[in-house]
């Protein structure tokens, strides 16, 4: 009885293990794998790596032995333009590492991506648990792209072919100067004052004649008299350089600019100076027409029922609604001055005090890597601020209860050279040799490029026309642009508007208020040509005594 109750129990047991072992053991997924280990020639320093040779070695390890045919498809490499790059694979470690080349030689100075897709697999069958994606910027290339040729001989190449923006594309109807290379019919009131004291230059240096320099300024000079918009004579920003009409640079920005007025007075009067022969008809005639416009400015209607300041806008349509100030440190003193120093519809003292000045408080003061900046913004802003109004006015020994405006102009570039030598965001290119910041066109549009406010885009107007104030750290830019990059920069009108080596982009563009300064700043350190010729206006002498500043000729 006991012996068949234990075979009773027992052949559940058995039957239950029977059926047990008679069970295939499920089917176990392939293991993912994980990305271990990248070096890009033998260094291994994150996902991002600069300065690359253009034959970099990439290698990367797995931690399982990869199936190597699907390699071909998981893993590129391309261009900024997306555009793939032929490569050659091969393996080591049993298959669980890649060594990537390029098959050809990549470009210098520029960026690529190479990306490891999760669609790779391990030779089990497993899937790469997450892409690998790494950035190459490759080195520039540092060989000379052009011949050398000696200092001064550069300076007047970069001049002749900067000046080419204004005699070879100045509008043909009114010779005015365009916006920009793009702009057609559009033409730009301070950067024709700018082209004005170009065609001073390009007389001075056998670029054109002086009798084909005075037809040119008389077509100017008579479009801006007899067709030309103005506002209480003040003109506006853009006009059509066809029939003289406004063309609005915004909404309520369609009538007068008192900014973009007096860089064109700028060039104007300089011009006047220059073409001083009494006893040629055709000097004398544009000597009065130039004193015309002059005279007709009517600098203090824009205080605004006499404010003690100066308005930027204002619009037939809209009046005072853009409610802008002159007010600095920014790039606009040439504006008090000429307010100042008109013989009609000027201004006191009170009014720069106030308006420009603002009452003291455009005094800064504060160090900036190790420089005392006297004026302005922190860091001291863009450099155009250095270039526009002192392209006439000369800051050597210029003084006032503010500031010594040859030191301001000076501390503000050495501020703006040291920032990119420092380089706090880290942007690929800066150099002492590769340096200035200033309002140009970016990837994507258009920013005031400063110290507080720097996207790694450098524009060669910034070192160009502050050669004046730095002429070592200058020279040592142009020389850069010219044979280190010029194969990237250097066009037919001369540097083209800006630069990013960061992201190997390179402008279309030339400007005209950015082209301007080039060969007018080049040209005062040169021989002081411009600042001798504006500051002889017996008006600006004038002006400039009423606002309270001494200067002595250097």
């Amino acid at each position: 009885m006991r012996k068949t109750l234990f075979y009773l129990l027992l052949f559940p047991i058995l039957f239950g293990c029977s059926k047990k072992n008679n069970t295939p053991d499920p089917i176990k997924p392939p293991v993912a794998f994980s990305f271990r280990l990248l070096t890009v020639n033998g260094i291994s320093d994150g996902y991002d790596y600069k300065d690359v040779n253009p034959l970099p070695v990439i290698k990367i390890s797995f931690t399982a032995a990869l199936n190597t045919t699907t390699v071909p498809s998981a893993v590129s490499l391309v261009d900024k333009n997306t555009s793939s790059v032929a490569l050659i694979i091969t393996y080591e470690n049993s298959d669980s590492s890649l060594v990537i080349k390029p098959s050809a030689p990549l470009d210098f100075s520029s960026t690529y991506t190479l990306n490891v897709s999760n669609t790779l697999k391990s030779k089990e069958g497993g899937s790469l648990l997450s892409t690998v994606t790494v950035s190459l910027t490759t080195a520039m290339d540092t060989s000379n792209k052009f011949p050398l040729i000696s200092d001064d001989s550069l300076l007047t190449l970069i001049q002749k072919q900067t000046f080419r923006y204004f005699w070879d594309f100045g509008h043909p109807v009114s010779g005015l100067a365009r916006e920009r290379n793009t702009s057609g019919d559009l033409v730009t009131t301070g950067g024709s004052g700018f082209g004005i004291m170009s065609l001073l230059v390009g007389i001075e240096r056998n670029f054109i004649t002086r009798s084909q320099g005075l037809d040119r300024l008389t077509l100017m000079v008579d479009f801006l008299t007899t067709k030309a918009h103005r506002y209480h004579g003040a003109f506006p920003h853009w006009l059509n350089g066809a029939t003289g009409s406004t063309i609005p640079f915004s909404t309520n920005d369609n009538g007068a600019d008192l900014v973009e007025t007096s860089f064109l007075m700028e060039g104007l009067l300089t011009a006047r100076q220059y073409f001083d022969n009494a006893s040629i008809s055709k000097e004398v005639e544009l000597h009065a027409k130039i004193d015309t416009l002059w005279n007709n400015v009517e600098w203090d209607w824009f205080r605004r029922t006499n404010m003690n300041a100066l308005y930027w806008h204002w619009s037939p349509t809209n009046g005072w609604a853009m409610n802008m100030k002159v007010q600095g440190w920014n790039e606009a003193l040439m504006v008090y001055v000429l307010a100042a120093s008109a013989p009609t519809h000027t201004i006191d003292k009170i009014v720069y005090d106030n308006g420009w000045a603002l009452n003291g408080a455009i005094k800064n003061n504060q160090v900036f890597y190790g420089i005392q900046l006297p004026l302005g913004p922190n860091t001291g802003g863009p450099l155009f601020f250095a270039h526009y109004s002192f392209m006439g006015l000369n800051p050597h020994n210029l003084v006032d209860q503010y500031a010594d405006y040859w030191q301001q102009n000076v501390n503000h570039t050495l501020i703006n050279y040291k920032h990119c030598i420092a380089n706090p965001n880290n942007h690929t290119g800066y150099s002492k040799n590769c340096w200035g910041l200033t309002a140009s066109d970016i990837a994507n549009g258009y920013t005031a490029s400063s110290p507080s406010n720097d996207v790694g885009v450098i524009a060669p107007t910034a070192a160009i026309s502050s050669l004046p104030y730095t002429p070592v750290e200058s020279m040592q830019a142009i020389r850069y642009f010219y044979y280190k990059i010029g194969d990237k920069i250097w066009r037919n009108y001369g540097f083209c508007d800006a630069f990013s080596l960061q992201d190997s982009w390179y402008a279309s563009s030339f400007l005209a208020i950015d082209q301007g300064p080039q060969i007018c700043m080049i040209e005062n350190y040169r021989t002081g040509l411009l600042w001798n010729l504006f500051m002889s206006a017996p008006e600006v002498q004038s002006g400039l005594t009423k606002l309270g500043f001494s200067y002595k000729k250097k």
